[in-house]
């Protein structure tokens, strides 16, 4: 009983958390002609966007993952981390005319704090977004597994 609380819990707040991403977005979006940068600041205002719709969708299928708590928490925490994090190391590449790892939006490189910063915020979200979509598919997938082992059952009597 306390795992279907938690897990609601968790849907409820990706789901807000993803209106609130995405109308961190849409304020980005306000600014974008007095950043240093306003090609970064689009990608900013856009990264918001996206990712915002990405929390809502998840915390929709939320509980339809079959995975252990622990692996509930993680990848919820891990969601958080890596939205927010997209939005705001590229929105501080816009601020900071910096995005030395983004070539095609940036291409130029910063000061060594922002830099730093936007580097190490593009390489761990990197890394939570790719664990965060193997477990959600490894976990939708124990779903559809178990749904048609049941279904199954239900033909079969």
């Amino acid at each position: 009983m306390e795992n279907l609380k938690s897990k609601k819990q968790q849907s409820d707040n990706l789901l807000f958390f993803g209106v609130l991403l995405f109308f961190l977005g849409l304020i980005v979006g306000l600014f974008i002609p007095m950043m240093a940068n306003p090609r970064m600041g689009l990608s900013s205002h856009l990264e918001g966007l996206l990712n915002g719709i990405f929390l809502i969708v998840l915390g929709l299928i939320w509980n339809k993952l079959e995975i252990s708590v622990r692996w509930l928490s993680i990848t919820f925490w891990l969601s958080l981390f890596g939205t927010f994090a997209n939005w705001l190391s590229v929105l501080i590449a816009a601020v900071f005319n910096s995005g030395k790892m983004m070539p095609l939006a940036a291409g130029k490189e910063g000061n060594p704090i922002p830099e730093g910063i936007v580097t190490f915020l593009l390489l761990t979200l990197t890394l939570a977004m790719l664990a965060i979509c193997i477990i959600v598919m490894t976990g939708l997938y124990k779903y559809m597994r178990s749904g048609r082992e049941n279904t199954s059952m239900t033909f079969n009597r």
